[in-house]
């Protein structure tokens, strides 16, 4: 648990109620600097947080609320321009019966009726004409919003465009880095894969400088072999000088092929061989002396 906002809290509790008991005035200057390291840290952790595609797609989703809004806007305005043009055509209808009423009681002699039926008709006129003016009103904000549609529309369209060209820009340039970052090894995955190699290649070097030791260890004779297979030191002496013994004779012997000598000549080299294989046993006086450590 982060003790930042525990330690801001403690110390608001602190300062007011030193403040209440009148013992220190207020750490303004404190607090103050307080305030503006969490916001830093706020902004910094926001700032690594925020995903610029993430924001331009909440940034079209409210353009395109906005635009839904300004179009019901629209249609309930257009909703109650045809409920006043419905209106307005009760009224008219009214109207021209209550004429034809007094058409009608006048030719009948009925001067009262024909005066009342005028009456009424002028009274619905006066509505018709406060409907129209409404109405004119109602078409005036109409076209506007009309208009004002069209051009959100226009603007949400263009804002789309640009909104998938910084998208498809970002992400190109986001793969970009990743790559450059895994080719120069700058990466974390990377950097983890580096250094998983590089102990692997410490603990090789680490087990082979042991195991070239301990060879050395055992060929000293400094160290025992348990296994039984290790020679001693006499009879490594004497296999390597046979060896080098049957070494120079299959040398000349090759040598013998190689200038076409006789069967004589290599009869007389693999006897000098054998005399050679037997010149350890017929010579001690030959043989390394070794002195005991």
């Amino acid at each position: 648990m982060d003790a930042g906002p525990v330690l801001w809290v403690l110390l608001q509790s602190l300062e007011l109620e030193s403040v209440r008991r009148g013992r220190a005035k207020p750490m303004s200057g404190v607090m103050k600097r307080m305030g503006m390291i969490f916001r830093a840290k706020a902004n910094k952790a926001l700032d690594r947080a925020e995903d610029p595609r993430e924001t331009l797609d909440y940034s079209y989703q409210k353009q395109l609320e906005l635009l839904q809004k300004v179009r019901r806007g629209v249609a309930d305005v257009a909703t109650s321009r045809k409920r006043l043009e419905l209106q307005l055509n009760q009224l008219q209808s009214q109207s021209s019966k209550l004429e034809d009423q007094g058409r009608k009681a006048l030719a009948l002699g009925r001067e009262d009726l024909a005066r009342e039926a005028l009456s009424r008709r002028a009274a619905l006129q006066q509505q018709v004409t406060d409907l129209e003016t409404q109405h004119a009103t109602l078409q005036g904000e109409e076209e506007k919003l009309t208009l004002a549609a069209q051009r959100l529309q226009a603007k949400v369209d263009a804002f789309r465009t640009k909104k998938e060209t910084i998208k498809a820009t970002y992400t190109a340039a986001q793969a970009q880095t990743r790559i450059g970052e895994a080719f120069s090894g700058i990466s974390e995955e990377m950097g983890d894969v580096g250094l998983a190699i590089q102990r692997a290649e410490d603990k090789t070097a680490q087990l082979q400088a042991r195991a070239g030791a301990i060879d050395e260890l055992l060929a000293s004779g400094a160290l025992d072999d348990q296994s039984g297979m290790h020679k001693d030191d006499i009879q490594a002496e004497l296999d390597r000088l046979s060896g080098g013994t049957d070494v120079e004779l299959e040398l000349q012997r090759m040598k013998a092929e190689l200038s076409g000598g006789s069967t004589s000549d290599r009869q007389a080299i693999e006897g000098g061989q054998d005399q050679g294989q037997a010149q350890p046993q017929q010579q001690p006086q030959d043989t390394p002396r070794f002195d005991k450590q």
